[in-house]
């Protein structure tokens, strides 16, 4: 993606990856008790990327994608191309560390969110080995709480990680990140899971 990166530290990637899709035109609505949220949200739209780690021992982001029609009027979805093209590496050197979306307000992740994490980790794996350490494949959906969707500030997001199932939300502070554990996702067939809340 160009003026991003490349990163040493996955959180460098976020923090910057976050910035950049929320300031996409129309990523945010605002908040739900915002007098024009309504035709906001009827404009807004969901950005998607992945940020994965190179043979370079960097951090990088795809191009970023966003689906202009969408299916419902009640829901926002991005569809993310489930591989990366990068002609620098050899397909099977990237690796997949964070399926990033945007939402145009504050809300969790959705089951369409968590199916199709789930999906690429069977397609790419589920761990990548990094000069930090071993990181595992994870979901995150940033948010924005800033009822100015002209100059959206980064908040947020909200994160599952299929191998622990942990689902979390991360807010930011005056630049102080804190991290509150919702629960955890309980998968009871190949097709069906529930969440177990804290």
């Amino acid at each position: 993606m160009p003026g991003f990166g490349p990163f040493d530290t996955y959180s460098d990637a976020l923090i910057s990856a976050c910035s950049m899709l929320l300031k996409q035109p129309h990523a945010t609505a605002g908040r739900p008790s915002d007098m024009n949220f309504r035709l906001r949200w009827d404009l807004s739209q969901e950005y998607c990327a992945w940020v994965y780690y190179t043979p370079d021992e960097r951090f990088e982001m795809s191009m970023m994608a966003v689906t202009t029609l969408q299916d419902a009027r009640g829901k926002r979805t991005c569809r993310l191309p489930p591989t990366v093209d990068d002609a620098r590496y050899p397909p099977e050197s990237i690796g997949y560390v964070y399926l990033l979306h945007t939402h145009p307000y504050e809300g969790e992740l959705t089951e369409q969110d968590i199916r199709y994490i789930v999906s690429m980790g069977l397609a790419h794996g589920w761990e990548v080995k990094t000069k930090a350490g071993m990181l595992r494949l994870s979901l995150v959906a940033f948010f924005s709480a800033s009822n100015n969707p002209a100059s959206p500030t980064c908040d947020g997001f909200f994160q599952y990680t299929p191998t622990t199932g942990d689902l979390s939300k991360w807010t930011n502070e005056q630049s102080l990140w804190s991290r509150k554990s919702l629960g955890t996702v309980v998968w009871t067939s190949e097709q069906t899971y529930r969440i177990d809340r804290h």
